[in-house]
């Protein structure tokens, strides 16, 4: 898939990464908006790094659709294209990005 990175420079690419994974708990959600705020900026110089288990790109807002559940998540109330906004440590600059249901 593809993310917005943060190069040698500062500037924003669009670079490939890994597809997410998803644990068990856990949802795809296909990526359909972002926001921008205060931490992706200072992520973005170098100063808030994702905190451990998060995507290193930056995203901690987004708005999407589920289009996978782990098994778990099966039993949260969410489907399988629900419309759904969450909050991330990271990674929301992104095609996909995996959630924890109770989020």
């Amino acid at each position: 898939m593809k993310a917005i990175l943060v190069d040698e420079n500062k500037d924003l690419v669009w670079h490939d990464v890994p597809d997410p994974d998803i644990d068990s708990n856990e949802a795809l959600v296909e990526i359909h908006a972002a926001a921008l705020n205060r931490a992706d900026l200072l992520q973005r110089q170098g100063k808030y790094p994702s905190p451990p288990g998060s995507p290193e790109w930056m995203g901690l807002e987004v708005a999407g659709e589920i289009v996978r559940l782990g098994p778990d998540a099966k039993n949260s109330g969410w489907h399988v294209g629900d419309k759904v906004c969450a909050l991330l440590g990271g990674g929301g600059y992104a095609e996909y990005v995996s959630v924890r249901t109770d989020m």
